[in-house]
């Protein structure tokens, strides 16, 4: 897959953004995909690829299938994030998706560093439960990784769990060789540094910690690009849909109160009638003789 320019990194932020906003209001998907392609700056490519999207959901409903046949503009990492929104067992929703890519190519139209681009979808992964090995396949395949990088997270698939995070970003950075250097002058590094020093001295600080402090301190620190959140629960909306409930049995009670009070009860729709049945049982209540 090619790199893309700017300005289509810039148009696919446009999208994701109006996608979800429109979805917020309440108008269907295909009939947003339909309208929002004239909005598009026409000497991109987007405007075709939304075309495209909008012909084939009218077949499945789902725009992952879409996107994973257009694998030449849409990387395999979105693919995997609408896919997710998109499967009935995941609770992760679309709106949450799609503002996760639309802060990824916001990311990418302003220059981004490779280290901040792979923190930024590794906690995207990780944060909504995206699942670390197809997700991290995905994340191999952006083309603005270089070789180095794809190895380096293609082996994550095999040591997320038994390595700290942490230490999987210090052994990898230039401040580890700068240390090893001080003890060692001739120390040569088995394979590249990938993460520069701030990010090494950082993963450092926060080894044997939760990732999440990790991820929230080169946020502070180096600009890096913080991961939506899911939107909590607000209490007085919930507290309204509660009380609207419990009016709608109280008026389904009331209405079943005043069809007793209007109406005589009629025992003769509950009682079962002789011909209703396989008849009256041979020698039933008859009189035994008396010895």
């Amino acid at each position: 897959m090619p790199v893309l320019d700017r300005e289509e990194f810039i148009e696919q932020a446009y999208f994701f953004h109006a996608f979800r906003e429109r979805l917020a209001d309440g108008l269907p998907s295909q009939e947003i995909l339909a309208r929002i392609g004239e909005e598009l700056l026409s000497t991109t490519k987007l405007p075709l690829a939304v075309g495209f999207l909008h012909t084939e959901s009218k077949v499945s409903g789902l725009m992952s299938p879409a996107m994973a046949r257009i694998d030449h503009y849409f990387t395999a990492f979105q693919t995997h994030v609408v896919s997710q929104a998109e499967s009935d067992l995941s609770r992760f929703a679309m709106d949450q998706a799609l503002l996760v890519l639309e802060r990824e190519a916001d990311y990418k139209a302003k220059g981004p560093s490779l280290a901040g681009l792979f923190i930024y979808q590794f906690e995207s992964l990780s944060r909504n439960r995206l699942g670390y090995s197809k997700g991290l396949s995905a994340m191999a395949q952006d083309p603005l990784y270089d070789e180095d990088w794809r190895d380096y997270i293609l082996t994550l698939q095999t040591r997320l769990g038994d390595v700290d995070f942490a230490d999987l970003i210090f052994v990898r950075s230039a401040y580890f060789v700068k240390e090893r250097r001080r003890l060692k002058p001739d120390f040569e590094p088995k394979y590249p540094a990938l993460f520069g020093e701030r990010e090494g001295k950082i993963a450092r600080a926060n080894r044997g910690r939760d990732p999440m402090y990790l991820f929230s301190a080169l946020q502070r620190q180096l600009g890096y690009p913080e991961v939506p959140r899911a939107r909590r629960p607000d209490e007085l909306e919930a507290r309204i849909v509660l009380l609207e409930l419990k009016v709608a049995q109280l008026e389904n009670r009331i209405k079943l109160a005043e069809n007793d009070i209007s109406q005589d009860v009629d025992l003769n729709q509950v009682m079962v009638k002789p011909e209703n049945t396989a008849g009256i049982p041979a020698g039933w209540a008859a009189k035994r003789d008396k010895p």
